[in-house]
């Protein structure tokens, strides 16, 4: 073919435009990101958990005991309250990776988070702004006022968006610093030994001092807190790598599937990997073919329905051969980023009963604990903070699997572990630590009816003749299997997912921890409603076969998960993304 003077012209200097742009994003590139970033990353992700932990772990305590809320709708608007911050991560990473970019989307909710500590702090301060507390003389106690829930109301939406929006972006941000897989995987585990820890210091050390000195202190230090973190994040700017949001890939994935269906009468002539000419690939701003990407990619043969939302055809033609991005015709690019999506899902799901059982052995094992004996020498250990053992453990078990277990499993076998293998540990892990849930349950029991107890939450003066620190151990062992399969997770899901969508690929485990959260409220009022397994009084119940029966769908969601591992491939070369044993 033929070309003009002028657009030889054009294309030369088409093409010094985008080597110039080259060197300025190679530039920028080492400029910025990099380790240097981590102290501002993970300081502000230390500040918000603090904070985060210091409010959600003691909420129910709060709405209880200051605002005279019932125990069952104190339980509802916490689980409410948590399932959000589990949840508005999604929409967070939706934005982030729509419109605005990560940094974006940290600063303002952890902003957000701020006003809500505020509001929080003045709650806990001030008298006017909660009902008076109850008397033993008076009956019923004096419940709030509409004026006083709305500012409850707005101090625990606040909070939760502005938690919730930053705590699982800031991990797409960190990661977006490195190029590395190695160093990705690094970070991932910083981060999750930075959260658990931030929510232990919490549970040990805020927990205490509101219960025991002062609400109003401490919430006062989740402000402080969630300003220092807003701060050091802010600090670090100039040094950060910004990656630049590339428009909605939800709305790219919506066309794909209505291009799809439009031309699903067409029919294929020859293989779809040959006919690479008839598929229509990223173009410029000219409309002409991109040829490195049509050189480098071909529709796969997978989800083979979907390849024909890129099918050229002659209502896709404009002019003369020009073709454009419409609800008609999508690029092979975008049509593969919707089958990695599709192809990775099945693996996703499986952590969604795996979320749920973890769920109901945490508020299972706070209910246990009050029926025990709590007391450590002279010291009585609040029931909530047994769950602090899990973050420890968690945190731990991160650091001892990636300085000693990973580089052994590499000497041993003489290739790392993948994400898959550590996720399918996590999920062995955890069925071990529900049996090991039910067997301590039936001895509580057995000690119940040895001994002739009918012990309620309510009676202080009566105790189970069993030490709760039992439960230490379980919890330790749930901890080691979360340290297994959460970081596995993560960085799974941030090497396979699209480009388009790093920011959503790390929120996707909020998503399950949020989905596992309500869907445990919904699976024990099931099982409560057909066995009555579950009463007030859990002595006069069965825990022990709910955890049995939480161990069975472990079990069953272990197999499943070895059934979609299996037949998982890699979409990227792991030799690149797996070794991590080095923090």
């Amino acid at each position: 073919m033929n070309t003009s003077p002028n657009q030889t012209m054009n294309i030369v200097a088409r093409d010094d435009q985008l080597l110039e742009l080259a060197k300025d994003v190679d530039h920028d590139h080492t400029k910025r990101g990099g380790w240097i970033t981590l102290p501002f990353i993970l300081g502000n992700l230390a500040g918000v958990s603090v904070a985060a932990g210091g409010w959600g772990s003691n909420w129910i305590v709060f709405l209880i005991t200051k605002f005279n809320i019932g125990s069952i709708a104190a339980t509802k608007i916490n689980n409410v309250g948590f399932g959000f911050v589990n949840l508005f991560p999604i929409a967070g990473a939706v934005i982030a990776d729509s419109f605005t970019g990560n940094f974006a989307v940290v600063s303002i909710s952890s902003f957000i988070a701020l006003l809500g500590m505020i509001m929080l702090t003045l709650i806990g301060s001030l008298n006017s702004l909660r009902p008076s507390p109850c008397s033993t003389n008076t009956s019923p106690c004096e419940s709030p006022t509409n004026f006083q829930y709305l500012i409850l109301y707005a101090a625990m939406g606040l909070t939760t968006v502005g938690v919730g929006g930053s705590r699982f972006t800031i991990a797409t941000m960190g990661a977006d610093q490195f190029e590395k897989g190695d160093d990705q995987a690094s970070f991932f585990n910083w981060y999750f030994v930075v959260l658990f820890i931030g929510n232990a210091f919490s549970f040990m050390v805020l927990v205490y001092i509101e219960d025991n000195v002062g609400w109003g202190l401490g919430f006062g230090i989740c402000l402080v807190s969630t300003l220092i973190a807003l701060t050091v994040f802010l600090i670090g700017k100039k040094f950060y790598r910004h990656v630049k949001p590339k428009g909605s890939p939800f709305v790219s994935m919506a066309r794909v599937m209505v291009a799809a269906i439009n031309k699903r009468n067409i029919i294929f002539k020859g293989s779809f990997t040959e006919a690479s000419n008839e598929y229509y690939y990223s173009s410029s701003a000219d409309g002409t073919p991109n040829k490195t990407f049509q050189t480098k990619t071909r529709p796969s043969e997978k989800f083979r329905f979907l390849n024909r939302a890129a099918l050229k055809t002659e209502n896709d033609n404009q002019e003369k051969d020009i073709y454009s991005k419409s609800w008609k015709l999508c690029t092979v690019e975008e049509v593969e980023d919707l089958k990695k999506v599709i192809k990775i899902m099945p693996l996703w799901s499986t952590g969604i009963l795996l979320s749920i059982t973890i769920a109901i052995v945490n508020s299972l094992s706070t209910v246990q604990a009050l029926t025990m004996d709590r007391r450590l020498g002279s010291i009585k250990i609040p029931a909530s903070t047994f769950l602090v053992s899990s973050l420890i453990s968690t945190s731990i078990s991160i650091f001892i699997i990636n300085r000693y277990l990973l580089p052994m499993w590499k000497k041993i076998s003489g290739k790392p572990l993948t994400h898959l293998q550590r996720i399918g540990m996590g999920h062995a892990t955890n069925i071990l630590g529900l049996v090991g849930s039910a067997l301590l349950e039936s001895r509580r029991l057995h000690l119940v009816r040895a001994d002739g107890l009918v012990v309620t939450p309510d009676q202080s003066g009566s105790v189970v003749p069993m030490s709760a620190l039992w439960l230490v151990l379980i919890l330790a062992i749930m901890g080691f299997g979360e340290a297994l399969q959460f970081p596995g997770q993560v960085a799974l899901y941030y090497q396979e997912f699209p480009e388009s969508l790093k920011s959503t690929s790390t929120a996707m485990i909020s998503l399950l921890i949020g989905l596992g959260y309500y869907l445990s409220a919904v699976v024990t009022d099931l099982i409560n409603s057909a066995t009555g397994w579950l009463p007030d009084n859990i002595n006069q119940g069965r825990v022990d076969n709910v955890y049995w029966l939480c161990a069975t769908i472990g079990l069953v969601n272990f197999v499943y998960y070895l059934v979609c591992a299996t037949m998982y491939k890699y979409e990227h070369d792991q030799k690149n993304h797996i070794d991590s044993s080095t923090t």
